[in-house]
């Protein structure tokens, strides 16, 4: 366990770093130039010398060849140090950092609505005995993900919050802001469940130990829930990694919709500012939530289904379930 976890652990570490380089590469090959951006040449008519421009070019250091600006910028961000915002002077890091608890309240808020959704949508999907509404709800995760979120926003903003009045359309005021934008990231992620879980729910039913358990007398609610979940819940734990880095990236478009501060709507402003030292640090915390969260679930599997033993990457297999006895 040690050794998988301490494997994984590198890999992780891995992936951040193979992010923050092919970041870093992309933004210095990519049109525009951010010591423009940070003189104001272009955007309100502020005009400087080519002398000018070289001496706040010899300042932030983007004189240098690309291969001396990445190993300075890699030295410093292992230190915590991703360079100070081009719009605002303030650093990079901390702007961010300020700007994280907002994201994290709307993107936890939109997991956690989508997991009991979508579980409680599988459940009931499996349980009916009626044909037309097992059907009807099969079919409905499928039009969950397939609807745009920003345009369910707008429905939600339209009628919910300008026709009726229940709730505020922007903002950042209290719970009642977060209602609207935390239901829009998770239809998808409530669709996503219940299709995987209702699946998975199907095979586990028609397994031999299921027959033994109806056999003894147990009820049909009892079977689904106390015998079924459990050992199907798996490909949905699976999922949720997915999940956390689509929530992370929802969150920057619902943040722009509903008028929201968070990381979302700093890493908007950032790419339309060509603040490089920002979208660096948004990119890197996006892959560090998604390999986090992947990690985390690689290790709750053994929780969830004891037959599961954890083996180091690199063997023939990871996971390696013990035949039930």
């Amino acid at each position: 366990m040690l050794r998988y976890a301490t494997t994984r652990s590198l890999h992780a570490l891995l992936v951040l770093w193979a992010t923050f380089t092919a970041t870093f590469f992309l933004l210095y090959v990519l049109p525009g130039d951010s010591t423009l951006s940070k003189a104001g040449v272009g955007r309100d008519g502020t005009q400087l010398s080519a002398a000018q421009i070289e001496e706040l070019r010899a300042e932030l250091g983007t004189d240098r060849p690309a291969l001396i600006q990445y190993g300075q910028a890699l030295w410093n961000a292992l230190r915590g140090d991703f360079g100070t915002s081009i719009q605002t002077g303030q650093t990079a890091l901390d702007m961010y950092v300020d700007a994280i608890p907002e994201t994290l309240k709307l993107a936890g808020a939109a997991l956690l609505l989508g997991l009991v959704l979508g579980v409680a949508w599988a459940l009931l999907a499996t349980y009916t005995r009626w044909r037309w509404l097992r059907q009807a709800l099969l079919a409905l995760p499928a039009a969950g993900v397939s609807l745009p979120t920003f345009w369910i926003g707008l429905l939600l903003i339209q009628f919910v919050s300008f026709r009726w009045g229940l709730l505020p359309a922007i903002g950042n005021d209290g719970v009642e802001s977060l209602v609207l934008p935390a239901v829009v990231l998770a239809i998808p992620t409530a669709s996503t469940t219940a299709q995987i879980l209702a699946r998975s729910l199907e095979a586990t039913l028609d397994a031999p130990y299921i027959a033994t358990v109806r056999s003894r007398g147990a009820s049909r609610a009892r079977v689904l829930v106390r015998h079924a979940l459990r050992n199907s819940i798996i490909p949905v734990i699976t999922a949720l990694g997915m999940t956390a880095g689509h929530l992370i990236g929802g969150s920057v478009i619902m943040e722009s919709v509903f008028s929201r501060s968070g990381v979302g709507a700093i890493t908007v402003r950032a790419v339309d500012f060509q603040d490089t030292p920002v979208v660096l640090v948004a990119v890197v915390f996006a892959a560090a939530v998604f390999v986090t969260v992947n990690l985390a679930v690689d290790l709750l599997y053994p929780v969830i289904d004891p037959r599961i033993q954890l083996r180091a990457p690199g063997r023939p297999e990871q996971l390696r379930t013990k035949v039930a006895t």
